[in-house]
């Protein structure tokens, strides 16, 4: 029998800490959600692996080592509304859920959405609410949010995701350009985001992120 608890603490000791990780609830929630509940069955052998894992669809779970250090760096706090857009699964989710108020988790693929409900539910990530919807509308029914993190790559960030984070928030998210990807930190400040560079970083570009292409009469 697989001792995924093992897998666990080598993730983290292997992946997360030794990338400058160091916020404890970023490194205890890591250690206490069980990945491999989070991911395909066919894939849980696979769940602790250093890279993105491949949900299809061009979706990926993000490497552990990306998503501590984007939660490191969004420094998310006990009272903080975060807005989790591409949860595939519901990981992200239940990591973010024991260091945050409440997460509002927004999956546009309608059976991951109802997976990711399921497991977050069987591991009593309660103070995640699972909206199956469009990622480029967010959900504005329920900020603005103090955070707001994205599970995949952007090339530019729509204003309607923008508009949904508080003056004061922080955004984090891959901006990819060609095969080069960076991680940024946006800080919301007089109403505009002003970006700081975290670290590099790869993932596919989510749908709806894409750079508008050029008119060409």
């Amino acid at each position: 029998m697989t001792d995924f608890a093992a897998r666990r603490r080598i993730m983290v000791d292997t992946q997360v800490r030794p990338s400058d990780v160091t916020k404890f609830p970023v490194i205890d929630a890591m250690l206490t959600v069980p990945r491999q509940a989070f991911v395909p069955v066919n894939l849980r052998e696979a769940a602790y692996i250093g890279d993105n894992l491949d949900l299809g669809g061009g979706r990926v779970m993000l490497a552990p080592r990306i998503l501590a250090k984007m939660l490191d760096g969004l420094d998310i706090r006990g009272d903080d509304l975060v807005l989790d857009l591409g949860c595939g699964l519901g990981y992200s989710s239940a990591v973010i859920a024991r260091m945050a108020e409440a997460v509002v988790a927004v999956e546009e693929d309608a059976t991951m959405a109802a997976e990711a409900q399921t497991a977050l539910a069987e591991n009593a990530a309660d103070n995640v609410a699972v909206i199956a919807g469009a990622l480029v509308e967010g959900a504005p029914q329920h900020g603005p949010y103090d955070a707001i993190i994205l599970e995949g790559a952007i090339e530019r960030l729509p204003d309607t995701i923008e508009q949904q984070l508080r003056e004061g928030g922080r955004i984090a998210a891959i901006f990819m350009d060609g095969a080069l990807g960076v991680c940024r930190i946006g800080y919301k400040i007089d109403g505009a985001l002003n970006w700081r560079f975290a670290f590099n970083a790869t993932a596919p570009v989510l749908a709806g992120f894409e750079n508008r292409a050029a008119f060409v009469l």
